[in-house]
């Protein structure tokens, strides 16, 4: 667990005080700059010491073979794993001939701030060589949210006590050696040199490696350019050396104490699976020539100007608990870094931020990512829809191969085909493909755009339905079943009638017949008639939800609350899927993260407040919470039926899972949709955020060690400002244009522009006590921890 001695509660920063060389890794993870194009982890300047080495561009992969020890017809056959691009950080130093390496010589100090307003990565430290040479250096790293292919590095050295000769090299480094891979499946995949040169380029400068993947044929260029400054009066020249791995931009300089070197490093990155070497090496080039015409001063500038736009709207102010005011924060800016630039790619759930999941994107996208993206950055919102549409042939190449009709999207991809070899938790949870279709939905529902629906929803609405028809069937009464399949839930698979999936689907069936009523003439386009729409219609109407009436709970699919019930005394060792077998998950009420109280809150208006009161009741005693996609879910769920003090547990465990390293995985890179759910868990949970069609609705309740809550929406084109306090709320909609209804509690207000409006909160009070977790898995008592 990272010591909270090590990283100080601030509002706006993550700061690290000192190194402790045995959390590099976690850190490396935490400290990751991105723009959703270029991620660089958070390594040391020099290199050395590492966790894991990491620079990433996005949906740039490697294809490997999946082994299976019995093959079947329709299993995928190769799997992607994101690719360790060409290392474009390192600038090494050398101090009177010793290599400046924190695991030598003396150490006086070490810290970096990952600033949050400024988008960079600063590094200060104060060493002493071997031979009693002293120095200061000073870095400042960003990967640009304006230049989308450029990165930078302002890299500082000051004498300190004595004259010193320093010998920089600044460097690009393809194929580096990386670490063995664990045994823990969520690790990824070790890939040997898989990088072949193709073309070089030089100057005194810089210089440019070209290279292609061995087996996926992907081309990528990497090009670095150096500006030097001095206040030693000899002028530092620069000399630039390559072979097919590497490049390096060496200088050498003498300064007397208190002078100073200044090194600015910019770095490009471009790839392209059609383009040629010549084409990739000229469009680094050029973007290395914007970037030295903006200078790294100009570079800072736009970069603070980008997140001050999304700041107004995007910040959480919570008052009343620093630390979860700090991991919002944090949270909200690793996911703009995931989703911000990432223009026609994937979300990965990592992120840019580390190799885990091979760099593969899930439906955590459309689940987590894309709805607080919708509200804070529709753009970037749209952009991962259109991504997900360009993946469309071969979903349906998939389908085909299943025996369905329509499109079956993959359960993880970087390129849009199957990747995942064990289908039980992979093809069977086909709810992946009405996630996307409720994500198609609920961006145009609150951003107002159809241009996206008529671009790529229509189409992603009527091949999904189209897959759903094919999977379910109505039974000899009429009900409408969808079995064989596996919800959210991973410890529970190959089931019937999943709740969540149920309704998933029933929803997707309708959206898409109401899109093709909408768009005639462009559904007709697609084959749509008006019996294919009364099929889905009849469907989605009649569609199948278990309930125990002996229980009066929901069962989570079929028969779920018939199934014997897990030991939890005797298994606490988690997660449990590194320590018990699928053979007996599968078939015990043991619930790996939440899923009927995730189809509570998307569908919320199907089940009553009292059916609500005990699901929660019954599913928390059974929910282990093994996955990073659970603490957010259950904080919504226990905040609306009236647990608040459960739910700012869960909340803070969402914004905190990656800073406390809760899942012992952040080395790995961080838990994107997690940190997506942080937001999530405020804003729906506390801030009683829903929305019903285009209906907007509010029922915010705080708990007792919170005293306020403010956040922004962008709703429709406006600017929604909600500012809760423990008695009372306050909307107002920024900026000029009419007015916008929405609903506080049950009743339905009008919001003039710029005109504030106070409401009461009636404090909401729990129907059942507070439901107790398995054995060792309630969530950190956070109420308790700041009575303290």
């Amino acid at each position: 667990m990272i010591s909270h001695s090590a990283f100080p509660v601030e509002p706006w920063s993550l700061r690290e005080t000192h190194l402790d060389l045995d959390l590099l890794a976690q850190a490396e993870s935490l400290f990751a700059l991105s723009n959703g194009h270029i991620g660089l982890r958070g390594n040391l300047d020099e290199g050395e010491p590492h966790g894991i080495p990491g620079t990433y561009v996005n949906s740039f992969y490697e294809e490997r073979p999946l082994p299976y020890a019995e093959v079947a017809y329709g299993f995928p056959e190769s799997s992607q794993t994101i690719v360790n691009a060409t290392n474009g950080k390192i600038i090494r130093l050398l101090v009177d001939d010793e290599p400046l390496d924190v695991r030598y010589g003396q150490l006086h100090s070490h810290t970096r701030v990952l600033d949050l307003r400024a988008g960079t990565l600063r590094r200060e430290l104060d060493w002493t060589s071997p031979a009693n040479s002293r120095i200061k250096v000073r870095s400042t790293r960003l990967v640009s949210f304006r230049q989308r292919a450029v990165a930078a590095i302002e890299y500082v050295v000051e004498a300190v006590d004595n004259e010193v000769r320093l010998i920089v090299q600044s460097e690009l480094i393809a194929n580096e050696f990386m670490p063995e891979a664990s045994k823990d499946p969520r690790d990824a995949a070790a890939l040997g040199s898989p990088l072949v040169a193709i073309d070089q380029d030089m100057d005194d400068s810089g210089a440019t490696l070209v290279h292609e993947t061995r087996v996926s044929g992907l081309r990528i260029a990497a090009g670095m350019d150096h500006v030097v400054e001095s206040d030693a009066a000899v002028e530092v020249a620069l000399q630039t050396r390559l072979s097919d791995d590497w490049a390096r931009t060496s200088l050498v300089c003498t300064l007397k104490p208190g002078q100073r070197l200044r090194l600015i490093k910019f770095l490009s990155y471009g790839w392209s699976a059609v383009r040629s070497a010549s084409g990739l090496r000229d469009q680094v080039a050029g973007a290395l020539t914007g970037a030295r015409s903006s200078g790294f001063d100009g570079l800072l500038q736009e970069q603070r100007d980008y997140l001050d736009a999304f700041w107004d709207v995007a910040d959480v102010q919570v008052d009343g608990d620093p630390e979860i005011q700090q991991a919002v924060r944090f949270s909200l800016f690793h996911v703009l870094q995931a989703g911000e630039r990432a223009e026609r790619r994937c979300i990965p759930a990592k992120g840019l931020t580390g190799p885990g999941y091979d760099g593969h994107t899930f439906w955590d996208a459309e689940g987590f990512v894309i709805p607080m993206l919708a509200f804070t950055s529709p753009r970037a919102a749209a952009d991962a829809l259109r991504w997900r549409h360009s993946t469309l042939d071969a979903a349906r190449e998939r389908a085909a191969a299943l025996g369905l009709q329509g499109a079956a999207f993959p359960w993880r991809t970087i390129a849009g085909p199957e990747c995942s070899g064990y289908w039980p938790a992979g093809t069977a949870a086909v709810h992946v493909n009405g996630d996307i279709a409720a994500a198609v939905e609920r961006y145009r529902l609150l951003t107002g755009d159809d241009q996206i629906e008529r671009e790529v929803g229509l189409e992603l609405l009527v091949e999904t339905a189209r897959l759903w028809m094919s999977l379910g069937n109505h039974d000899a009464d009429g009900a409408w079943h969808v079995v064989g399949v596996t919800g959210p839930d991973e410890y529970t698979a190959i089931v019937a009638d999943n709740v969540f999936t149920n309704l998933v689907a029933a929803e997707n069936l309708l959206a898409a017949a109401d899109a093709a009523l909408r768009h005639p003439d462009l559904s007709r386009g697609f084959g749509v008639d008006s019996e294919e729409i009364a099929g889905w219609r009849d469907a989605a109407a009649a569609v199948y939800i278990p309930y125990d009436n002996r229980l009066r709970v929901h069962q989570q699919s079929a028969n779920f609350t018939q199934l014997p019930e897990w030991d939890f005394e005797r298994n606490t060792d988690y997660p449990l899927l590194l320590s018990a077998p699928y053979f007996d998950l599968y078939r015990k009420q043991v619930i790996k993260q939440a899923d009927l109280e995730l189809a509570m809150l998307w569908f919320g208006d199907r089940f009553s407040a009292h059916d609500k009161a005990r699901n929660v009741d019954y599913y928390e005693r059974r929910t282990v919470r093994d996955s990073s996609l659970s603490a957010c879910v259950q904080a919504v769920l226990a905040a609306e039926v009236g647990h608040l003090e459960l739910a700012y547990d869960y909340t803070y465990e969402a914004c905190a899972i990656d800073l406390l390293d809760l899942h012992h995985n952040t080395r790995d890179g961080l838990h994107i949709a997690s940190l997506a759910g942080a937001w999530t868990a405020l804003v729906a949970g506390f801030g009683g955020l829903r929305h019903r069609g285009e209906q907007l609705l509010f029922d915010p309740h705080l708990p007792q060690h919170l005293t306020r809550l403010h956040f922004k929406l962008r709703y429709r084109g406006r600017c929604l400002s909600v500012d809760i306090e423990q008695e009372a709320v306050t909307y107002t909609v920024e900026g000029d244009g009419p007015s916008v209804q929405i609903w506080h509690a049950g009743q339905q207000i009008d919001l003039p522009a710029d005109v504030s409006q106070k409401h009461r909160i009636h404090r909401r009070k729990p129907l059942l006590d507070r439901p107790s977790q398995p054995p060792g898995r309630a969530p950190i008592p956070r109420g308790e921890t700041k009575e303290q």
